[in-house]
């Protein structure tokens, strides 16, 4: 009996030692994973993110606003508002901005919306052409976005001007 005692000590004792190394041996593989910051690749993209905004309190009276398309913009989610020569305000990578206007055309001379925009690190434009007019003017035109790293973002638009 004692021998069988001996034997079985030695054997658990030399199994322990073989479950210890297969523990250290999976920590040390599990310490060689990498994981990558998602935050960090979608920032790198290249690309300019426009969200829609709700109409700016700020705005009392004429103004233009615009949408991605008709529908969107007969849903009320617009990506452009200003204030008829003054304030333009936008939602670009996650920012509210609002932003002087630099120029903006005269559109009853010749029918066509012109709007310069520039603050710290986009350069905007609008460009646009009357397609109906009664009270309010309703364009249809592109929205295009400069960031200085060169990424240049397109996209149509339509929407309104008017009092």
């Amino acid at each position: 009996m004692k021998y069988l005692i001996i034997f079985f000590s030695a054997f658990l004792l030399v199994a322990c030692k073989k479950d210890k190394e297969t523990v250290s041996n999976s920590t040390a593989t599990d310490s060689l994973n990498i994981v990558q910051d998602s935050a960090k690749t979608t920032a790198s993209t290249g690309k300019i993110l426009v969200e829609t905004i709700a109409f700016p309190k700020e705005i009392k009276e004429c103004s233009c606003y615009f949408a991605r398309n008709k529908a969107d913009f007969e849903a009320e989610k617009y990506i452009y508002a200003d204030d008829a020569g003054k304030t333009a305000y936008m939602k670009l990578d996650g920012k509210r901005l609002a932003m002087n206007l630099i120029s903006s055309s005269d559109m009853e001379s010749d029918e066509e919306l012109s709007k310069e925009i520039e603050i710290d690190d986009y350069k905007i434009s609008v460009k646009g052409k009357k397609i109906k007019g009664e009270e309010a003017l309703l364009f249809q035109g592109t929205l295009t976005i400069e960031k200085p790293d060169g990424t240049v973002e397109t996209m149509p638009i339509y929407g309104e001007c008017g009092c």
